[in-house]
């Protein structure tokens, strides 16, 4: 009769844990679907130029700035941080799974994945390239005018111009692209050439040539939330085009306001320190 009782347990255990997973998949995929539905049917106040107003600072709120793709937890890649630097898990914000790289790119994804604390320019300040910007752990602002869109970033004091009006390819390849936008309904789309070869979508390594193209659409949802979609190409890294998503929210305290984050100076030992002149003995 134990045995019998303790079987029946076990059996119970398993059912109810299959019910809690299948209801966590589809609460996900429930929270994932809904922002794309939202931003359809919701019409956001108008700019004096007619056009949804979309000025304000903006945050995701995810894990994307560790790893796009989805990921369990890990350790720290630093051991004295402890869970202080441990990596949470994430459900990705790669639309369809993984990235589509190609066979030699997957691996020298991996390689920086390796080595990210020397090969991270997130760790050397340098500046944060598109899409990353958007979603790293800081706050941004959307300054909205006529002929042009500003994007203001608090990491490094990235900005970001995007030209609506006489539309021209970039005069030279850059950490943040050349930006054109253009209005497309509801949506603020954003075309992005021109990078360079050095920046990367987040810190798992994720990387990309300077053959980069990004188009990205950010459309009003909800009065305090934004759907952000970017569509990526790069023909020397992935095979097709691949698409990432997610919701950016506004900061809505009283007095919500980008503020400086300086990292150069915390980066300059670590980079110029080993040049530093020793004392002579």
């Amino acid at each position: 009769m134990r045995l019998r009782l303790l079987t029946w347990t076990r059996v119970g255990a398993l059912v109810a844990g299959s019910a809690l997973l299948a209801w966590s998949w589809t609460t996900a995929s429930a929270q994932q679907a809904q922002p794309q539905s939202a931003a359809r049917t919701y019409r956001a106040p108008r700019a004096p130029d007619g056009h949804p107003n979309l000025n304000g600072i903006w945050q995701a709120m995810n894990t994307a700035h560790w790893d796009i793709e989805a990921h369990s937890t890990g350790p720290s890649a630093v051991r004295d941080l402890g869970a202080a630097g441990a990596i949470p898990a994430g459900l990705g914000v790669v639309e369809g799974g993984e990235i589509p790289y190609k066979p030699d790119a997957l691996a020298k994804k991996k390689e920086n994945f390796a080595n990210r604390l020397k090969l991270d320019p997130e760790i050397k300040c340098y500046l944060p390239g598109v899409p990353r910007a958007i979603y790293m752990p800081f706050p941004f602002q959307i300054i909205q005018g006529k002929e042009h869109v500003m994007m203001v970033h608090e990491f490094a004091g990235a900005v970001r111009t995007v030209y609506m009006e006489n539309h021209t390819d970039a005069p030279a390849d850059s950490w943040m692209g050349w930006s054109n936008g253009r209005w497309e309904g509801e949506s603020l789309v954003v075309d992005t050439r021109g990078f360079n070869d050095l920046s990367w979508f987040d810190r798992a390594g994720n990387f990309h040539s300077d053959a980069l193209h990004v188009v990205e659409r950010l459309t009003a949802r909800s009065a305090d939330t934004l759907l952000y979609e970017a569509t990526i190409e790069d023909p020397n890294v992935f095979t097709r085009p691949w698409k990432i998503s997610m919701p950016l929210y506004r900061r809505v305290e009283a007095n919500a306001q980008i503020l400086e984050f300086r990292c150069v100076e915390f980066a300059e030992d670590l980079m110029y320190g080993h040049l530093r002149k020793q004392p002579s003995k």
